[in-house]
């Protein structure tokens, strides 16, 4: 489990594609002062397993499935990546709750300045905007941000310069490829009310099971 919260940008070593697997090389500092073997680290928003390591980067095994599923398919040598650690139990939970699971991807589709902020329009598929709320969260690339507009065909966040500063975002440009993961409760509340009959999720329902 993640947060969103961004520890440092690292860069691509390298890609190394076999036939069904690939390893990813990543140069990196912060990420690395407590590592392990096996331990998880979310490389743009995907969680990856730590198969080796050094004091400068470490390596992680990437299925063909993740690659055709995410942007990491378009990474090449020297491009920067968003990474963060699994989260800590004694750490502040800054961001919102992030599996590293990506629902799939939306394409930058504009990028407008706005005084010392900056908005970026993301185009997506219906199966994502589906559960997206206005006001909500949602991880683009692993990093944690507000939805602060929603259409029925793409939404549109507002990052500070900060986040431009120390993420990918920084660097993206129209029409760039971006990985998306929608809020892990709403993914769960959307699946019970397909299951059961919507039209009996009413207030005496609510009170009986406690939440009114």
């Amino acid at each position: 489990m993640f947060t969103g919260i961004v520890e440092e940008m690292g860069t691509v070593k390298s890609i190394s594609k076999g036939a069904k697997e690939s390893t990813l090389c990543i140069s990196c500092k912060k990420v690395l002062e407590d590592v392990k073997i096996g331990d998880s680290i979310a490389v743009n928003g995907i969680c990856l397993t730590v198969v080796t390591f050094s004091d400068s980067f470490f390596t992680c095994d990437v299925m063909n499935e993740t690659f055709s599923r995410s942007s990491l398919m378009n990474l090449g040598n020297k491009i920067p990546v968003n990474l963060e650690r699994a989260m800590s139990a004694q750490g502040r939970f800054g961001g919102h709750m992030v599996s590293g699971h990506i629902d799939g991807t939306g394409k930058i589709a504009s990028i407008k300045n706005d005084g010392n902020a900056v908005w970026f329009e993301i185009k997506a598929s219906a199966g994502i905007i589906d559960g997206i709320v206005e006001k909500g969260s949602i991880a683009i690339d692993g990093i944690s941000l507000t939805v602060a507009k929603l259409s029925t065909s793409s939404f549109s966040v507002s990052i500070i310069p900060h986040t431009l500063k120390e993420t990918v975002l920084g660097v993206r440009k129209v029409g760039d490829e971006v990985n998306l993961e929608t809020d892990i409760i709403g993914k769960y509340v959307k699946k019970y009310c397909e299951k059961n009959d919507r039209e009996s999720i009413t207030k005496e329902f609510l009170m009986q099971k406690g939440f009114c």
